[in-house]
């Protein structure tokens, strides 16, 4: 493989000595116009194949995020050496820079949640959920639609992903039995985080750049609850259909949460509340806010190690001389009996924070850099601006914002949003909740077109596909498309 990559690098070195002189054609200011570049081209297609070899994870049993990373770093090397050549080298660098700066935020973002996630895992708090649904008796079909109304309303405080994977982490407990289950709850989770997040300021990356533009006021944001229900609930009614009828196995016992876990529970809560203070009132990133939640964490996993208990009698590094030496004749053989049967331990176990970040999904945090990189990197070339450009200046606002939404199902919506907003078009207020709508519920319409998706690819591994979501997208379409309608009907106020 090293071999071939050579021979493809040496191939394109009289390219790119001939790059030098098409760059001072191109242009001699501070950003180059590549869009009709040989570098714009190469991009365009480097992106695309490593995006299809991503979505095909499942076929090539090729981890998706080393694709996006090989793709991300080639498309900055095409840029890099024109810039080079052209003598503004500077200009690539900053430009990289931003990018790293925005994926770094993201990285920091979803590390404190997986890790948060991660720590609730360890204490029971998704296993006693899992077992508090199931001792109700509820059926597939009214577990289908309890975590589908869970993931919309928490979306709309906490980001899609967080929300995504704490219900994903529910769904593959109470259907072990029922793949099916798995895979149609994975997708309406998917589906009503998205759109859970689209009418809340600080549900989603699109309502919270729109905000904070001073675009959309923070109350206007609210009209789109009722089309953000619509959008939900429309594929969520077919999916019923195909739910099977029966119920999981009957759980009577209660299963207990580990000691600390409803403080875990509530420091995660005090996080979100940390990182949308900071981002508000501090305006700070929210990944700052997250970094200071996640020592909050810290110190209490340091005070969980210093207070566990170690008087338990069926540890396992209990002595049986000290046994013998200490007990009856027949309480020893009691004792030799616990030890005898692991099941019976009740030891605490040690909690290591450090342990549940190792544990992340570093698959799905590398196939985000990759994603984010080259999708900077092509705007830096100017595609998207180009995109921009011909969606309002050429066509109905309507269909433009339309576009826009279904366009995020492939590109990352902040991204997005961002171009939008710089491009600035002279829309009225109900145009701008209409593509804050579309780009924040338009991510369903395919697997990898949110971090939901991502994320719960990464989380229910061969239960939950990119074709398995494909398959759905039809009667996704159907809600998306109500969605807008709905937007129509009720908030002609605003056009």
């Amino acid at each position: 493989m090293q071999y071939y990559l050579m021979l493809f690098l040496v191939s394109l070195f009289p390219t790119f000595s001939a790059a030098a002189e098409d760059a001072n054609i191109i242009q001699e200011s501070q950003h180059l116009d590549l869009t009709t570049h040989w570098a714009g081209y190469t991009a365009l297609v480097i992106f695309a194949l490593a995006y299809i070899l991503a979505m095909t994870e499942e076929v090539t049993e090729l981890k998706k995020s080393k694709p996006m990373v090989f793709a991300a770093s080639l498309i900055w090397i095409l840029i890099a050496i024109v810039y080079v050549n052209g003598g503004m080298s500077e200009q690539a660098g900053v430009a990289f820079r931003s990018s790293l700066e925005g994926y770094a935020e993201l990285f920091l973002f979803i590390m404190v949640s997986m890790t948060y996630l991660n720590a609730m895992e360890d204490r029971g708090v998704f296993n006693s959920l899992r077992i508090w649904l199931l001792s109700k008796n509820f059926t597939y079909k009214q577990l289908f639609w309890i975590t589908g109304f869970q993931s919309f309303f928490i979306s709309s405080g906490c980001n899609n992903l967080t929300t995504a994977l704490l219900m994903g982490s529910v769904i593959l407990a109470m259907g072990k039995n029922s793949p099916r289950f798995v895979t149609l709850s994975c997708i309406n989770v998917v589906v009503a985080s998205n759109a859970g997040g689209s009418f809340s300021p600080f549900g989603d990356i699109t309502t919270l750049l729109v905000w904070q533009k001073g675009i959309v006021p923070f109350t206007d944001f609210f009209a789109l609850l009722l089309p953000a229900i619509v959008n939900f609930v429309i594929p969520a009614a077919i999916m019923n259909l195909f739910i099977p009828k029966e119920r999981p196995a009957a759980v009577l016992e209660v299963q207990a949460m580990q000691r600390g876990a409803w403080i875990i529970i509530f420091l995660f809560v005090l996080t979100i509340i940390t990182s949308a203070c900071f981002e508000n009132y501090l305006k700070l990133p929210p990944a700052a806010g997250m970094m200071l939640g996640l020592t909050y964490l810290k110190f209490f996993s340091y005070y969980l190690q210093k207070t566990r208990s170690t008087n338990n009698l069926n540890s396992a590094t209990m002595d049986l001389t000290d046994i013998n030496a200490s007990y009856s004749y027949s309480e020893q053989l009691a004792f030799e009996h616990d030890l005898a049967q692991p099941q019976k331990i009740n030891h605490e176990q040690p909690f290591d924070i450090f342990q549940k970040v190792a544990n992340l999904e570093w698959d799905t945090l590398l196939f985000f850099y990759g994603v984010m990189v080259a999708v900077g990197g092509l705007n830096f070339i100017g595609y998207l601006v180009v995109a921009s450009h011909h969606l309002y200046g050429t066509i109905d606002p309507t269909l433009a914002n339309i576009l826009v939404g279904i366009a995020s199902a492939f590109v990352d919506n902040g991204t997005i949003m961002l171009s939008v907003l710089t491009m600035a078009p002279d829309i009225s207020q109900g145009q701008w909740l209409l593509v804050t709508l579309t780009a924040g519920v338009g991510g369903s319409l395919l697997a990898v077109g949110s971090a939901a998706g991502v994320g719960l690819m990464g989380q229910a591994k061969g239960l939950y596909t990119f074709t398995s979501h494909l398959k759905w997208t039809p009667v996704i379409a159907l809600g998306y498309a109500g969605s807008i309608l709905t937007h129509f009907l009720i908030n002609g106020r605003y056009f």
